[in-house]
């Protein structure tokens, strides 16, 4: 017998799969980004192309759920368009990209050409690495490491663990613990991004393009680091990215609202109107929740684990909620309603963004499948 909340989580999940159809029909071929007045297709600027891991990546979700072979064959002709972009070195995205898809498309067939794309961007992705500094550089400039390369630097630990490649392995350690040394803090928060000197390596300071300072809390940032971080744990099994997901776990809870849906910058004044004061953002809380979900099995402490599940629960509760679910909102083509994409830009500010409704999805679906694990026996080529 199913239980409400499963039942509830299960509905938001099919009026996903209405919405991603609906938009499949009207704009094929097209990979949204983000709203403006709840409609995907418009002028406004992208700011950098990073986002259509997540479309094709909820049709695979979908697929996984259900098993639904329609859902596959889109999610095959999505990803598919995506392949070029594995040797893309304009962006510091490919995890996004690729792990989202090629990974699950892999883990179903085990093609060899779907793990040689995986490998290769991985590759890519290492090749943004700064020998004087030991990161990553942002698609911003050469002295820029971003919070957001911590859900990117797994592509690199997957290509070096399935290729044995010790230079991948050093260039992915490396990221991971300049950023926890720099833009990490002791409190668990996190800043957007570090500013380095090119001539050094040394590390200068904590800025921002997206949260309200430079020495903020930018939700989703925080967000990015700590399901990053449980991604890296999850493929290395070091206890130090444990350690770091944990400490920014234990700073998004002890901040959150009391309705469990985060504004978009822990520091801004929720006294003031949106955007810069009480601006809610949905997609940080669909990502940090999904991340709170594998926290919760990752770690060996019990009360943690409890706290991390039952925190990631709450979240998903209120965002199932018509407030949150454009579930009642005629004519809103995206999922999950007051998203952010970027307050300064004044881009996708009080919409849906697409890592949001990936993440939504993917957190429900942990769920879900958790309840009623599914066994597919579909073919695998």
């Amino acid at each position: 017998m199913s239980d409400p909340r499963t039942e509830q989580y299960t509905q938001a999940l099919q009026f996903a799969e209405k919405q991603v159809a609906a938009t499949t029909e009207q704009h094929p071929d097209y990979f949204p980004i983000y709203t403006e007045g709840g409609k995907w297709r418009h002028d406004k600027e992208l700011w950098t192309d990073w986002c259509a891991g997540f479309y094709a990546g909820m049709m695979w979700q979908f697929h996984l759920r259900t098993g639904d072979a329609g859902w596959r064959e889109k999610a095959e002709h999505y990803s598919k368009q995506l392949e070029h972009r594995q040797h893309d070195r304009d962006v510091h995205d490919l995890g996004f990209i690729f792990l989202s898809t090629y990974l699950p498309w892999y883990q179903l067939t085990g093609d060899k050409h779907l793990h040689d794309v995986l490998i290769q961007a991985g590759r890519t992705l290492a090749m943004r690495f700064k020998d004087k500094g030991q990161y990553l550089r942002s698609f911003v400039s050469d002295d820029s490491l971003f919070i957001d390369i911590m859900m990117n630097v797994p592509i690199i630990f997957y290509a070096a663990i399935e290729s044995g490649d010790q230079e991948l392995m050093r260039r992915a350690v490396n990221h991971c613990q300049t950023t926890r040394d720099t833009i990490v803090r002791e409190n668990g928060s996190t800043a957007h991004e570090g500013m380095f000197d090119l001539e050094t390596g040394e590390f200068l300071e904590q800025t921002t393009h997206q949260g309200l300072r430079g020495d903020s809390s930018w939700a989703r940032g925080l967000a990015w680091s700590l399901y990053g971080y449980s991604k890296c744990y999850q493929l290395t099994q070091d206890e130090q990215y444990l350690a770091v997901a944990m400490r920014n776990a234990d700073f998004w809870i002890a901040n959150l609202p009391e309705d469990k849906v985060p504004f978009w910058d822990f520091d801004a004044d929720v006294s003031q109107p949106a955007p810069w004061g009480a601006q809610k953002e949905t997609s940080a809380g669909a990502i940090a929740a999904s991340g709170l979900l594998d926290l919760s099995k990752q770690t060996k402490d019990s009360a943690k684990a409890a706290q991390y599940k039952e925190t990631a629960l709450a979240m998903l509760d209120a965002l199932v909620t018509p407030e949150y679910l454009a579930i009642n909102d005629i004519g809103w083509e995206g999922i999950l309603k007051h998203g952010v994409y970027h307050t300064e830009k004044d881009l996708g500010v009080d919409e849906s963004v697409m890592f949001g409704e990936y993440f939504f999805v993917e957190a429900l679906t942990k769920v879900v499948r958790d309840a009623y694990p599914i066994t597919y026996d579909g073919p695998k080529a």
